[in-house]
């Protein structure tokens, strides 16, 4: 297999643009990473995209705007894993020696045509969902079950809202910029017991592409890449038992792993960007991910650990939770984050001497798994 890195990366500003289309967001962000990359478009010779909401050809539509027609486009849903897993498809064909330079991107327009505050519903045949297991409820049940296990209180989890937007109030391409403290989190109007809005992740419109070569490409373009060192993709297991719902189990197999892959574990890992969906997510990823032990996450937020100037910097961007989630885009913009802050042009949000980073997603739920999917990649420099 050969070595894979990432040469070049852009993406649109996240937020609300109902009159832009998904493929003139993604137009703007694959302008954007090829002339990063310093390459011509001609040569890239595959195209892989994430989106989950726009129906058939998607990655067709974004490319020939720009003229980059006949080449390979695959097309991928993945729910909130699509970006990751046109990342994990890009990389696997580099790694296979397939292909030389191709492109990963991840594109979505969730607020144009629809209904204000009209919710995403769940697939017909999704009966978990009908039901009312909705993601807020399944998140919410997961934060009651931790605190009464391991005595986190509501201060503790609204802590994660207060930390993600103090960092995206650093980032431009944030949907939310602005500052909150703990009592303005547990203020706002109430979701899902024990989630106040602030706790959870606003849907969003943007896009995000990333240039992957190989080495040798890299060398002859005479650029500085970021590696891939390592790039995991899994699906959920089926579930005819009850299982724990403080342990996301999907995320312990993918990110073990990912650890296994890169040969090295969460002391070498200096930035993540996890799928913090609502507050508890990210409390559960600081344990699962191998962070801190089990039940403490209130503590290890608490330290200072995971903030920008802690050892290990969760959600420097803003996350989810500031950024707001546009689904297939996602997973490819949490790979431009860690490409800039490992490249050091991060601008005001850089974690110093960054050299390692790790990008995490789940994706989806199907009723009778634990998660549709999750991808895990580390990066480093």
């Amino acid at each position: 297999m050969r070595e894979v890195y990432v040469v070049g990366v852009g993406m649109t500003p996240f937020g609300k643009f109902p009159d832009r289309p998904y493929y003139d967001l993604g137009k703007e962000a694959v302008v954007k990473a090829v002339k990063d990359a310093n390459v011509d478009k001609r040569e890239i010779q595959a195209g892989y995209v994430g989106n989950v909401k726009a129906g058939m050809a998607p990655g067709q539509k974004v490319f020939k705007t720009l003229g980059m027609t006949g080449m390979q486009i695959v097309n991928v849903e993945n729910a909130c894993s699509s970006g990751q897993t046109a990342l994990n498809l890009a990389y696997s064909a580099i790694a296979s020696g397939q292909y030389d330079m191709v492109m990963a991107v991840g594109c979505e327009n969730l607020t144009g045509g629809r209904t204000s505050g009209e919710a995403l519903a769940p697939d017909q045949d999704d009966i978990e969902g009908i039901l009312g297991n909705v993601m807020p409820a399944i998140y919410g049940m997961r934060a009651k079950k931790y605190m009464e296990q391991y005595g986190a209180t509501p201060e503790d989890l609204a802590l994660v809202a207060v930390k993600n937007h103090k960092h995206s109030s650093l980032n431009p391409y944030a949907q939310f910029r602005n500052l909150v403290t703990i009592e303005e989190v547990l203020a706002s109007r109430m979701v899902a017991e024990p989630f106040t809005l602030l706790q959870c992740c606003p849907i969003a419109d943007g896009a995000a592409a990333a240039v992957v070569c190989s080495k040798e490409k890299m060398l002859q373009l005479g650029a500085k890449g970021v590696k891939i060192d390592a790039s995991i993709l899994v699906s959920g297991l089926f579930k005819n038992q009850p299982s724990d719902l403080t342990v996301p189990e999907i995320t312990q197999r993918a990110s073990r792993l990912a650890y296994e892959m890169a040969g090295m574990g969460p002391v070498d890992i200096n930035m993540v960007e996890c799928h913090d969906a609502f507050t508890i997510a990210e409390f559960l990823y600081y344990e699962t991910l191998g962070f801190c032990e089990k039940g403490e996450a209130a503590s290890f937020i608490r330290s200072g650990a995971a903030e920008l100037g802690g050892k290990h910097v969760f959600s420097v961007r803003g996350g989810l939770l500031c950024m707001g989630h546009p689904l297939g885009a996602t997973g490819v913009a949490q790979t431009v984050e860690a490409v800039w802050q490992l490249r050091g042009q991060a601008g005001d949000r850089q974690i110093p001497g960054a050299k390692t980073a790790m990008i995490h997603i789940t994706g989806g739920g199907v009723s009778g798994m634990d998660n549709a999917a999750c991808g895990v990649h580390i990066f480093t420099v």
